[in-house]
């Protein structure tokens, strides 16, 4: 794919790379190309697993087009599907994706990142929420980085919008692994082969799961798990998969995953 934003593919794996220089900042056109880009992915039954990452040695992503915004790109304009940079909130994103940090990663691009699974980071990364500097709230990671961190770590970004190395956003688990940037993405791939090989319809149901239990109480989302009344519980408890997975087990041999 050509424009911003880059697609390569191999076998069940989506490799996806924000191309803008020179900061990959998002603009609604990007945004909304990245909305159809994870849509896809979402919907294509071939592909298991995505790699986000970002064009170049020094940014990820520092989120809105500042730029974009001052030629009339409206702050709470059409984002498109999935709303910003095409994740955040899209229905039923229920495969995993690794987000491989290959420099700075602020605003908007850090709750990019904060909607991925995994988040390995190169050693030059860096991280920030600097919107309270512009005098507007990080709406999304202002949701998820308190329930990611602990909480008065996250009032500290959120406040005063100081950067983190990524020696510090380890330590706050945020980043899954510290590693050199010539070495980012051959583990990113690394990472993503070992998904690809695992379980869809278990994957699935834990993103559901995790996803329902964030906003409920814990007995709450056990009945529905044991009610089968999230569908990807339901779908997986009734697949040629779970079947396959005791059967492997009880053969002593490596499941083949059918994805049904």
């Amino acid at each position: 794919m050509t424009g911003p934003i880059k697609t390569r593919r191999e076998g069940g794996i989506l490799e996806v790379t924000i191309d803008r220089p020179k900061a990959n900042a998002i603009d609604l056109v990007t945004s909304r190309i990245m909305g159809e880009v994870f849509r896809d992915f979402r919907d294509d039954e071939t592909l298991r697993v995505a790699i986000i990452t970002g064009a170049g040695e020094k940014f990820f992503c520092p989120g809105w087009d500042l730029k974009a915004a001052a030629a009339g790109d409206a702050v709470d304009g059409d984002y498109g599907v999935g709303g910003f940079g095409g994740m955040q909130e899209l229905r039923d994103l229920n495969k995993p994706i690794i987000a491989a940090i290959n420099g700075i990663c602020c605003g908007g691009g850090f709750e990019i990142a904060l909607s991925t699974d995994m988040i390995l980071a190169a050693e030059h990364a860096t991280f920030a929420l600097p919107e309270i500097r512009s005098g507007t709230v990080a709406d999304a990671a202002s949701i998820k980085l308190p329930k990611r961190i602990p909480y008065h770590i996250a009032m500290d970004m959120l406040f005063t919008g100081r950067w983190l190395d990524v020696t510090e956003a380890h330590r706050w688990g945020f980043v899954n692994e510290i590693l050199p940037a010539d070495k980012l993405m051959d583990r990113a791939w690394e990472l993503a082969r070992l998904l690809e090989s695992g379980p869809p319809l278990v994957y699935a149901a834990i993103k559901e799961v995790v996803r329902a239990a964030e906003g409920e109480a814990f007995q709450t989302t056990m009945n529905k798990i044991t009610r089968r009344q999230l569908k990807t519980v339901d779908i997986l408890y009734s697949s040629e998969d779970q079947l396959e997975g005791a059967l492997a087990f009880t053969e002593k041999r490596d499941p083949v995953w059918k994805g049904r």
